[in-house]
């Protein structure tokens, strides 16, 4: 599959067949997420892959009750750690780190595709709940959670603008 493909392919999956992802994928998932670029080459990002079925539920919970996420074998949360201080001070918290951990995301969303799965991208969350139910240590902050598994139905794809409002050439 060429990339450009895959993106524009891609779509946001909310439904999942019960069905176990083989653990070769889910190391290919976690290829891409570690292989993906980032600020200084900090690696200022850490991933919690959840199977337990309790702690989906109360991510899910804590997601304002969206109860796909629980559905999904897998639920990856995405986590920017800000121990990048010492390199990049306050825009490294601020930034960097973030876009570290949206990079690697978006990576291993497309890797995920080619390989089949399907992903959907939840920013709606409350923080310090999820850290809770994960105990993720104070350097590390949640800012993603992906629910991954077989996609039940593809839906078509939403509309996009048009790349003449969405590009300003200068």
């Amino acid at each position: 599959m060429k990339v450009l493909e895959a993106v524009k392919k891609r779509r946001s999956i909310r439904r999942f067949l019960q069905k176990d992802i083989p653990e070769a994928m889910l190391q290919q998932l976690i290829e891409a997420l570690i292989w993906a670029p980032s600020a200084g080459n900090l690696q200022s990002r850490r991933f919690y892959f959840v199977r337990d079925q309790r702690i989906k539920d109360a991510l899910s919970q804590a997601a304002l009750n969206q109860t796909f996420i629980k559905k999904a074998p897998i639920v990856i949360v995405g986590c920017t750690d800000h121990r990048i201080d010492y390199h990049y001070g306050q825009r490294g918290i601020e930034l960097y780190c973030i876009q570290d951990v949206s990079c690697s995301i978006m990576c291993m969303m497309l890797v995920a595709h080619e390989l089949g799965l399907g992903t959907v991208w939840v920013g709606a969350f409350y923080e310090d709940r999820v850290a809770k139910i994960l105990d993720i240590p104070d350097h590390l902050r949640p800012v993603a959670i992906v629910p991954v598994g077989w996609p039940e139905k593809i839906p078509s794809a939403p509309p996009r603008l048009a790349a003449d409002e969405a590009v300003i050439w200068v």
